[in-house]
């Protein structure tokens, strides 16, 4: 037992007694109540080190129940996680400004998420399960983040040919990795997310994700334009991550300059965070302010493979003169590919399928080993 003491204030009593029950397997002691009234009282009297929330208590709205919770100094600094049936855009960011740290969706999928939720805002240290999870980001647009993590994604399965292999598409509000790869289906992040949450398994992941044949991928692609983004249901995401590391050996997520309450929880469950760097000063200094934001957030070095890619031309800052400003070791730089990445993009097949000979090419292939070798590293210690 962790001797950590969990408090679940929720009306119905099945879904109070499963997510209690799962706790305790994790090792915390839990805490009960049916109403908001009396979550208040025991949240005060036992000074429980976490409360989990169903905003839909009927004595007590969720959002005055946080309130109340952040107005008294018993509990003004106790993690406060909303755990409801209502995901529309609006409630949760109520709830969010009332003073709850995370919202997730009650789904039958969503233990996973909450357990690693739990684990992060109790400081513990969370248990990764399934496939290992490595996500792509950076500080602006026009770095080649998109396109660099579908490359190195068909590299891991050069280099593990029998690892099943899913890319995820997070880039909001339009994705960008169905126009590199070719893809063309009706299937995306938006439609998926608007199916029952019962289908949406493991199995289901796994039985229905396009895979790209010149790419040797699966493909969960992203919004495809701006109006279809805003329909997004965020509160299933955690559950679409945790479903898909059951059904897939390596799981890579783009999501682009992406830093919010959607991307935040990925990034710091995340295996292996890949950071796109340019080299242009503005590009480098914004990466700086971002990397110390992720180390605000307990982000340790170790665990980021940062990438110089040589994006718009040869000319810009050195990759020591990079590491110099953003405080961070660059793994490895990208050549300038100049028309040829363009051309291999605009023909929709992989860097080292189109040009297989070229410096590049050499370099895509070592960053996958390296990423895919230091992802399994770090998730076994």
């Amino acid at each position: 037992m962790t001797g950590k003491k969990i408090l679940i204030i929720d009306a119905d009593a099945a879904s109070r007694n499963f997510v209690g029950a799962t706790l305790q397997r994790e090792g915390y002691q839990t805490l009960q109540t049916a109403s908001g009234k009396e979550g208040l009282i025991s949240a005060w009297r036992d000074r429980p080190d976490l409360i989990i929330v169903d905003p839909a208590t009927a004595d007590l709205k969720g959002e005055d129940l946080a309130i109340r919770l952040r107005q008294d100094a018993r509990t003004a600094r106790t993690p406060l996680v909303a755990l409801g049936n209502d995901t529309q855009p609006a409630r949760v960011r109520s709830l969010m400004k009332a003073g709850f740290n995370e919202h997730l969706a009650k789904t039958a999928q969503v233990m996973p998420s909450l357990i690693d939720t739990v684990n992060r805002l109790m400081g513990a240290a969370a248990k990764k399960v399934g496939g290992l999870l490595i996500v792509f980001l950076s500080a602006k647009g026009g770095t080649g983040t998109s396109s660099l993590c579908a490359n190195i994604a068909t590299n891991i399965v050069q280099y593990k040919p029998e690892a099943r292999v899913a890319v995820v598409d997070l880039v909001l509000p339009i994705g960008s990795i169905a126009d590199i790869v070719g893809y063309q289906g009706d299937q995306n992040l938006v439609t998926v997310s608007e199916m029952p949450a019962t289908i949406l398994t493991p199995e289901y992941f796994r039985d229905n994700l396009t895979e790209m044949t010149n790419w040797h991928f699966h493909l969960l692609a992203g919004s495809p334009d701006p109006e279809n983004g805003n329909r997004l249901k965020v509160g299933l995401i955690g559950d679409f991550v945790s479903a898909l590391k059951a059904a897939y050996d390596y799981v890579l997520i783009d999501l682009g300059r992406s830093l919010s309450r959607i991307s935040m929880p990925i990034i710091e469950n995340a295996d292996l965070i890949s950071l796109i760097v340019s080299t242009d000063q503005s590009t480098i200094s914004l990466t700086k302010t971002v990397w110390e934001y992720l180390q605000s957030k307990g982000l340790e070095a170790p665990r980021v493979y940062a990438i110089l890619n040589r994006a718009v031309g040869l000319e810009g800052l050195t990759k020591s003169e990079a590491e110099s400003i953003i405080g961070l070791e660059i793994k490895t730089s990208v050549p300038y590919l100049g028309s040829n990445f363009a051309l291999a993009n605009n023909q929709h097949v992989p860097f080292s399928q189109k040009y297989p000979t070229d410096t590049a090419a050499i370099v895509f292939k070592e960053i996958a080993q390296q990423m895919a070798d230091l992802a399994r590293r770090l998730r076994t210690g």
